[in-house]
């Protein structure tokens, strides 16, 4: 099977869709855990004339405003104490030894989807395919998404490409795009197989584009064109064998009723007269077996005399 080198669009596309880093961020709880011990050292500053009230209302501030954090409700935040692992908390409001503690993480436990591709990726007949798909995942152990893997997310996105690419390697074109059902439920059970130490699980897979280049498109066109025009002809064969049993059996009906077969003749005859200035012909060996003489015959003499008056009424 060959290999490639995941290209810088590649990885883009895999990263577009992943949860944002675990930046600081503020909280009004911890805004007012700040001002108030500050306000009141400014309160004591101004009473006493003095600067350390103000100074160790600061200090005070930047200290209780390390404790209180806010998750939101589909997250959890990861705690370490001096390093170690403590716990989860969240969601809501919970509160931190200053200075000791510290959130590591945010854990998005809701549903992520994570758009990935696989460029120029040959299938197990050599044919170069670009193929884009889309991972709908989440994190349903917050605990080994933070402690077992180093970026959760990225490394989901790595595992759903070179699945993807891993799968495409050994599947022929033809089952590539006809049966896209069961090649995405493989996907997602390689890729949950390799994500779930990890506290991820797969919800699913849908692949949304095969791209197979264009030369290889119009043979595939003619060829199907070519099939289409074989079954239109045997179609019509069909039709034509179908035809002639018919036939057959129509005259064994006219064999042994030589009435029906001469009402036939009339029908015959008439259908064609129908039409002015028709021209019919007939095998001799119907005029003989379905004495087809006398109604010849007539059918001429008529034929004749719309023919006359045809004439006589473009004189005039």
């Amino acid at each position: 099977m060959a290999r490639f080198k995941l290209t810088d669009t590649e990885m883009t596309r895999g990263r577009s869709n992943l949860p944002a880093s675990n930046a600081p961020r503020a909280n009004v709880v911890s805004v007012a855990s700040f001002l108030a011990p500050f306000i009141l050292g400014l309160i004591i500053t101004a009473l006493m004339k003095s600067p350390f009230g103000a100074i160790i209302g600061f200090f005070i501030g930047i200290f209780l405003a390390q404790a209180p954090r806010i998750a939101k409700q589909w997250e959890k935040g990861v705690v370490l104490r001096l390093g170690r692992y403590t716990g989860l908390k969240g969601p809501g409001l919970f509160w931190l030894v200053p200075f000791v503690d510290s959130v590591s993480a945010w854990i998005d436990q809701r549903i992520i989807t994570t758009s990935f591709a696989a460029e120029q990726t040959l299938t197990s007949d050599t044919v170069p395919v670009n193929v884009d798909a889309v991972l709908f995942w989440l994190v349903y152990d917050p605990e080994k998404a933070a402690l077992e893997v180093q970026d959760y997310a990225q490394a989901v996105s790595w595992a759903a490409q070179t699945a993807l690419r891993d799968i495409i390697g050994r599947t022929s074109l033809t089952e590539l795009l006809r049966g896209r059902e069961q090649i995405e439920e493989e996907l997602q059970k390689l890729i949950d197989e390799r994500s779930t130490p990890w506290g991820v699980t797969v919800q699913s897979v849908e692949m949304r584009d095969v791209v197979i280049p264009d030369a290889l498109q119009d043979a595939m066109s003619r060829e199907a064109q070519a099939a289409r025009e074989k079954q239109a002809r045997i179609i019509l064969g069909q039709a034509e064998v179908e035809i002639a049993q018919l036939f057959d059996k129509a005259s064994d009906s006219y064999r042994d009723n030589p009435t029906a077969l001469h009402l036939r003749a009339m029908n015959m005859l008439y259908e064609g007269l129908k039409e002015k200035g028709a021209l019919m012909l007939i095998p001799s060996s119907a005029v003989e077996s379905m004495g087809m003489g006398g109604f010849l015959g007539a059918a001429a003499l008529r034929q004749k005399q719309l023919t006359g008056s045809g004439a006589e009424s473009d004189a005039s």
